[in-house]
């Protein structure tokens, strides 16, 4: 289980597993906003609901600036697991122009590819092949990349993930 951090200002922070959130309240930093009822903390000395959102008492300061790393997983997400060539669902990533050519592993170069697709392409260009892209890969931006977890976001977040 999952839990959405909030900042003191209420923008989304960070998701954290429900035992980060639990020490976070036990300790006096947080506050529990939202709760899952039908999956309780049971412990020794009993039973509470399971914090589903905390609120942080005090304002962190978060680096918004840094860039998002160039992964397998991130650029599958981006493409949201469709093939840039024939739209079928993909399993791995291709190079537009390929790394023996003087490609580089940028979000700009990678692109999530079907199996059949990355075969074929093998280590031709796009113009070689007279193939097209769906569309232009580009760098991803924004608070769910930059912070992990919210690509799955709960149903009791969306209050809190509006913005």
């Amino acid at each position: 289980m999952r839990t959405l951090v909030l900042n003191a200002s209420y923008e989304p922070l960070a998701v954290v597993s429900f035992r980060r959130a639990v020490m976070l309240v036990m300790h006096g930093k947080a506050a529990v906003l939202a709760q899952d009822e039908e999956h309780p903390v049971c412990a020794a000395s009993g039973q509470w609901p399971r914090p589903s959102v905390i609120l942080l008492h005090r304002y962190v300061r978060a680096p918004h600036t840094r860039p998002v790393p160039v992964t397998r997983r991130g650029v599958l997400r981006r493409d949201e697991h469709r093939c840039a060539y024939c739209g079928a669902h993909a399993t791995t990533i291709d190079h537009v122009v390929p790394r023996s050519r003087g490609g580089a592993g940028s979000w700009e170069n990678l692109v999530a590819c079907c199996l059949r697709c990355n075969n074929r392409k093998s280590d031709a260009t796009l113009a070689e092949l007279g193939w097209e892209l769906r569309s232009a890969p580009t760098r991803p931006g924004g608070r769910g990349w930059i912070i992990g977890g919210f690509e799955r976001p709960l149903p009791e977040w969306g209050a809190y993930l509006a913005a």
